[in-house]
C-alpha cells in the first residue's frame, strides 16, 4: 500500500506570519524550526523540498515531517506551537521553607560517622527531622547547583583570608632573597622535607606486553624514613638524601656537610626553609660542640617562609619533581635502594642542569596580595 501523501498549500496570510515567527527570533527552537519546515513544504512556493531533502537539511527523520505535515493539515499552522497542559502543574512540595532548612543543614559540619555530605545522606535527614515527607536525592542536587552550593568539596588555603603582617613580613623578606643576583661567594639554598614510607613487596610483580606493571595489592610495611632535599635554584644544583627520622642531631649534621663540603669556600650560605622546630640554630648546639656550633651558626643566614606560606619555598618545586619522576607509585622497602634511586635522580636532573625560573616578586606581590597587607590610618 503506498504511502499517504500530504500536500501542503499556504495562505498568503499564513506565509506572512510564519516568516514574521521565523524573524522576530523570540520564539522556541521548535517553533521556529517547524514554521521553516511549513515554508519549505509550502506547495505554491517555486523552491519545494521533497520529505527526505527536508529530513536531511534539519536533522530529523522522515516520520518527523510527515507528522509536521498531517498536524497542519488537521490544526492548521497553530500545529508549530505546543499544545496547552489539559491539567495544571503538580505543586513542588519543595517550598520555600523546606529549601531553607536544606541550605542551612548543607553548611553544617555532617553527622558523627560522616566526613562529608552526600545527596543520599541529605535526603534521608531531611525526612528524618521532618523537614519533608519525601524526597529525592536527585531534587537535593538540583537545589544544591541552584543554589551554588557544595557541601561535598573541602578547600584547602595556603594564603590568609585577612590582613598578616607576620606573613607579609616572611614573604617579602623570602621574595627579596630571591631577586638577588648570583654570587657563589653567597648561594641562596632552598631546603625541605618530605616523608616517606617504606614499603616492600609480597609477590614480585611483572609487566604485561603492553607495558603495563602488574603488581600484588598487598605489600610489607617496612617503616618510614624523611627525605631531605637541598637545591640552589641560580646554580641548578640539588640534592636529595633519605634518613631514618628528621630529628635536630639528623638536620644539623646535614647542615654541616652543607657547609663543608658543598659549599667549603662560600663566605655565607643563604638558606631558605621553612619553620620547623628542627630549622634553628639551636639544634646545632644539641648536635656539636660550643665552638664548632657558633662556627656553622656565623656560616648561615636563615631565612623562613611564612605560615601557611610553603609555596614560597623553591625547595616545594623540586620535591614536586621528584615525587612525579622518581618516586611515582612504586615500592621501595628500603634506605640504601632509596638513596641509590634519589642519587640516580639529582645527578641526572644537575646534568641537564634544569633550574627554576621564578619570577614573583615584592611588587607582585602587593598587588595580586593587597588584601594581606595591614591599612595604615594615618
Amino acid at each position: 500500500m503506498p504511502k499517504q501523501k500530504y500536500t501542503i498549500i499556504l495562505s498568503e496570510s499564513e506565509e506572512k506570519t510564519l516568516k514574521s515567527i521565523i524573524s522576530k527570533g523570540v520564539y522556541p527552537v521548535r517553533t521556529i524550526k517547524r514554521a521553516q519546515i511549513l515554508l519549505k513544504l509550502n506547495n505554491t512556493a517555486v523552491n519545494e523540498c521533497k520529505t527526505t531533502e527536508l529530513a536531511n537539511l534539519f536533522s530529523l527523520s522522515e516520520t518527523t515531517i510527515n507528522r509536521i505535515k498531517k498536524a497542519y493539515l488537521k490544526k492548521g499552522i497553530d500545529c508549530i506551537f505546543r499544545k496547552n497542559r489539559k491539567t495544571p502543574p503538580v505543586e513542588s512540595k519543595v517550598t520555600g521553607e523546606v529549601e531553607a532548612h536544606l541550605i542551612a543543614l548543607a553548611c553544617h559540619n555532617p553527622p558523627a560517622g560522616y566526613s562529608k555530605w552526600t545527596l543520599r545522606l541529605l535526603s534521608e535527614r531531611m525526612v528524618q527531622m521532618n523537614y519533608i515527607d519525601s524526597i529525592s536525592h536527585t531534587t537535593i542536587g538540583k537545589i544544591l547547583k541552584q543554589n551554588s552550593l557544595k557541601p561535598h568539596l573541602v578547600e584547602e588555603w595556603c594564603i590568609p583570608k585577612n590582613q598578616s603582617a607576620d606573613f607579609v613580613a616572611c614573604m617579602e623578606d623570602v621574595l627579596d632573597v630571591y631577586s638577588r643576583p648570583y654570587d657563589e661567594h653567597y648561594p641562596v639554598v632552598c631546603m625541605d622535607e618530605k616523608p616517606l614510607q617504606l614499603l616492600g613487596e609480597v609477590r614480585k610483580g611483572r609487566r604485561k606486553s603492553n607495558g603495563t606493571l602488574i603488581q600484588d595489592s598487598e605489600y610489607v610495611r617496612n617503616g618510614t624514613c624523611s627525605i631531605f632535599l637541598f637545591t640552589e635554584p641560580l646554580a641548578g644544583y640539588r640534592h636529595a638524601i633519605a634518613l631514618e627520622r628528621r630529628t635536630k642531631l639528623d638536620w644539623a649534621k646535614l647542615m654541616k656537610w652543607l657547609a663543608d663540603e658543598v659549599y667549603p669556600h662560600a663566605k655565607k650560605i643563604i638558606m631558605v626553609c621553612d619553620n620547623l622546630n628542627t630549622h634553628t640554630k639551636s639544634s646545632f648546639y644539641e648536635a656539636f660542640q660550643p665552638a664548632e656550633a657558633l662556627r656553622l651558626a656565623k656560616r648561615f643566614e636563615f631565612h623562613y617562609t611564612p605560615k601557611h606560606g610553603s609555596w614560597l619555598n623553591i625547595a616545594e618545586i623540586e620535591l614536586s619533581a621528584l615525587s612525579k619522576q622518581c618516586l611515582g607509585k612504586r615500592r621501595i622497602d628500603n634506605l640504601e635502594e632509596l638513596n641509590s634511586e634519589l642519587k640516580q635522580w639529582h645527578t641526572d636532573r644537575n646534568k641537564k642542569q634544569k633550574g627554576v625560573d621564578w619570577q614573583f616578586t615584592s611588587e607582585d606581590a602587593r598587588g595580586k596580595l593587597k588584601h594581606l597587607y595591614p591599612l595604615l590610618n594615618f
